[in-house]
């Protein structure tokens, strides 16, 4: 299928919360001089969206966004999940039903805006599908048995059919003594944190209930599928850029962003 253009007016918004059980404060967290919340802000200003919006759970994000330049609303503290404070973002923005909203993550500070850019896209030409995510492939055995690593496999038209931390698509004969010998072919993908919705839809997926196939694998996502809404999915050659989860992760994305820094400033 050719690729359309980017759809116009299509806006991101960054859940960002305070409160952080393996990193706390992580929105606010220095890389090289900036918030995290705020870098990620800043990537996401560099896509095609019309608007980019941090939805926060506390006035000091909120606050710390402003003084940066990024638009950011105050919303309610008691959300179970991201999507809970992206529908609560799409009311006060009175964004209208079929409007596309892209969720960027708040602790992806490297985010490639070309890949929010595809995740729009995706969205829009597909007229039946609810939502839109991406995946890429994975290249070790190591990261397709990895219950961390979320998998994804896909139909014809690429939308997903299940997603699962599972090592899927399963190769019944591919089994040696000590596991699997060698990856699939053509390569599993593993699935990339980051969605796109139409806000009409975005507004009342937190009221449809868990699904049990969603409370076993702990994925959101499928609570989508089970109700019999369409996720297409955008394949990308490469993998996303590192996200912050953990202290040893905010270590080494400053290290990234302060290379990437010092090789513009043309030093050695």
């Amino acid at each position: 299928m050719p690729q359309s253009l980017t759809p116009d007016g299509f806006t991101v918004i960054i859940p960002a919360r305070l409160a952080s059980s393996r990193l706390p404060n992580k929105p606010l967290a220095d890389i090289a001089g900036l918030p995290m919340v705020v870098r990620v802000a800043q990537r996401a200003l560099q896509s095609q969206a019309q608007r980019v919006v941090v939805a926060a759970d506390d006035a000091l994000i909120v606050a710390t966004c402003k003084q940066h330049g990024v638009q950011a609303l105050l919303t309610r503290k008691d959300h179970l999940s991201g999507s809970d404070r992206l529908a609560e973002a799409c009311q006060l923005l009175q964004l209208a039903p079929e409007a596309v909203v892209v969720n960027v993550q708040g602790d992806e500070p490297l985010i490639a805006p070309d890949l929010i850019n595809a995740v729009a896209r995706v969205l829009t030409e597909r007229p039946d599908a609810s939502m839109s995510t991406a995946a890429h492939p994975i290249a070790t055995l190591e990261e397709f048995t990895n219950p961390n690593v979320v998998k994804v496999v896909m139909d014809a038209r690429q939308m997903a059919l299940y997603f699962s931390r599972a090592p899927i698509p399963w190769w019944r004969d591919g089994q040696s003594a000590n596991g699997f010998r060698a990856l699939p072919e053509p390569p599993p993908l593993r699935h990339i944190g980051i969605y796109g919705y139409r806000a009409g839809f975005l507004t009342q997926f937190p009221q449809l209930p868990p699904a049990p196939i969603e409370v076993l694998e702990s994925l959101e996502q499928l609570r989508a599928l089970w109700q019999g809404h369409r996720i297409a999915v955008h394949v990308s050659a490469e993998a996303p850029g590192t996200g912050v989860d953990t202290p040893e992760d905010l270590s080494r994305v400053r290290q990234l962003v302060q290379g990437r820094a010092h090789a513009r400033l043309g030093g050695p």
